[in-house]
């Protein structure tokens, strides 16, 4: 009989959860752009570069902007396709036009677009609408990922209607413009560490985007650290967010945030070498129950198991070779051991 790999047999018949880089990394200006993507040439894609036409933009100059970001997209400065684009939001007269620009100049679509301040779950759907329009209008072959920002009172109040929307890949918690929101009633002790995960209201802010993600095969995306000199500070915030609320990627604003990130959210190799024997062995039960030590394991342990494998192939983990078996229907390159 033929070994049967876990995406066959664990998730019955639906397709696993997306995997994406575990930061996206916001650049604003030229400068920022090309200096990110230089450093995404040299790390590999491991992390995303979302190129900002929202407050990256002059005031007057958002048809110049949007046209320089097209021009780098699919350009040689893109060779791993993992640039993506924020867009004006839905209430500003030129996000229509960021769609239109970019779409119709880039080289190939973006990796995803993402929608900022969004307040209700039509203006989303709107959105989408006109994104799904444009690039078939256009020729685009495949839908483009959208993500979308949680950041206003109406957005939290329906986060799951919006990680329900089809195109919809990620949702990112917006927390300064979250905070602002309340008109002083949250102290801005609440927009950085540790306030940040224990103010009452931004902690349940927090746990409803990440519920709202896992219950829709979405990817949770935290917010930005807003520390830029101390990386100690970036990694305790990596690891509250990972191991208290329950997300997989996350913002970084500089440069020296990406390496930090990137470790964080990686599987450890103990973890790996752990989930590696764990399927191995489920496997050749032809997936039934098996014993592993003291502990019983079964689909419901083995889905867990795989997804830290799949977390560190898309990481580009190094993978025992043992395990190319369980990767054996896997058609994504991102998803082939190394």
């Amino acid at each position: 009989m033929r070994a049967l790999p876990p995406a066959e047999v664990l998730f019955d018949g639906e397709a696993p959860p997306a995997i994406l880089p575990v930061c996206d990394h916001y650049a604003g200006s030229e400068k920022l752009m090309m200096k990110s993507l230089a450093l995404q040439a040299q790390l590999g894609p491991v992390f995303d570069v979302t190129l900002d036409c929202e407050d990256g933009a002059a005031v007057g100059q958002e048809a110049a902007h949007a046209e320089l970001v097209a021009s780098l997209i699919g350009s040689e400065h893109d060779p791993f396709g993992r640039i993506g684009v924020r867009i004006h939001d839905f209430a500003h007269p030129h996000w229509r036009d960021d769609v239109r620009l970019i779409l119709r100049a880039a080289k190939r679509a973006p990796a995803y677009i993402t929608l900022p301040k969004v307040r209700s779950t039509a203006d989303a759907a709107e959105m989408c609408a006109f994104i799904e329009a444009t690039r078939r209008e256009f020729g685009i072959a495949e839908p483009i990922p959208t993500q979308i920002l949680i950041e206003t009172h109406g957005a939290l109040a329906q986060v799951f209607q919006l990680a329900a929307l089809p195109t919809v890949q990620a949702l990112s918690f917006g927390l300064m413009d979250f905070v602002s929101a309340h008109e002083g009633a949250i102290p801005d002790t609440a927009m950085r560490s540790p306030g940040q995960f224990d103010h009452p209201l931004v902690r349940r802010a927090k746990l409803e985007i990440a519920a709202a993600c896992h219950a829709h095969g979405r990817v949770p995306s935290h917010n930005v650290s807003t520390e830029v000199r101390d990386m100690s500070v970036v990694a305790a915030d990596c690891a509250r967010a990972r191991d208290e609320f329950g997300y997989t990627r996350m913002w970084s604003i500089h440069p020296a945030q990406i390496p930090v990130i990137v470790a964080a959210f990686a599987p450890r190799d103990e973890a790996i070498a752990l989930a590696s024997e764990i399927l191995l062995a489920a496997q050749a039960a032809n997936w039934g129950p098996t014993r592993h030590g003291d502990t019983l394991h079964d689909r419901a342990s083995y889905r867990y198991y795989w997804s830290v494998l799949r977390r560190a192939c898309a990481m580009r983990r190094p993978l025992p070779p043992e395990t190319a078996p369980l990767f054996a229907t896997q058609a994504s390159s991102e998803e082939t051991p190394r």
